[in-house]
């Protein structure tokens, strides 16, 4: 069952990694779709404040992610830019670190992990990898994250999935609303609009 359009704007509370709030507007534009965010959060003793702006295409492959941020470092900001067939620059700088890479993950947002099971759209038992271009919350570094995402039984209206990020030694299943948006991810999130 694919998924609806998302809703003019979501929130989460993010709790237990870290404390703190994510608001979240999504718009329809030519060609794909512009998504601003903002997490404000105290995360092992130190608050921070990232916002974001992803333009999407129609696939919702992730095409430009401006993102800035503020903590007691000071101000920081990174803008990657990709051409949606898996090459990424960081910077103006080429990032083949990234190669292969569809989609933004960052570590600020849950929002994020909405991106990949919109374009992959699997099947239940099915699985996929989707590496991304992973923005750190402080200081906005850029990383490879290896993920997987396996489409489980659905509960009720309600799509769910495996996750697994094993960098992080990190596995749990997400479940995901009707526009494709994850409500609970055990840990680091819940929705809260």
């Amino acid at each position: 069952m694919p998924f609806l359009q998302p809703p003019p704007a979501a929130a989460w509370h993010h709790r237990d990694a870290r404390t703190g709030f994510e608001v979240v507007h999504f718009c329809r534009v030519r060609g794909g779709y512009r998504i601003d965010g903002c997490t404000t959060a105290v995360e092992g003793g130190q608050a921070w404040a990232v916002e974001y702006e992803l333009w999407l295409d129609d696939r919702w492959t992730t095409r430009v992610a401006h993102v800035r941020g503020r903590s007691a470092l000071g101000p920081s900001s990174s803008t990657l830019q990709a051409d949606g067939a898996g090459h990424w620059q960081v910077d103006g700088q080429d990032a083949p670190h990234l190669d292969g890479c569809l989609d933004v993950d960052l570590e600020s947002s849950a929002m994020t992990n909405a991106l990949p099971v919109h374009r992959l759209d699997l099947p239940v038992g099915q699985h996929a990898d989707a590496p991304a271009a992973f923005v750190r919350a402080l200081g906005q570094a850029t990383e490879r994250l290896e993920q997987t995402y396996v489409r489980a039984t659905d509960d009720g209206i309600r799509q769910r999935y495996d996750y697994a990020a094993p960098a992080f030694a990190f596995t749990t299943r997400l479940v995901y609303d009707t526009a494709g948006l994850v409500l609970d991810y055990p840990g680091i999130a819940v929705r809260a609009a």
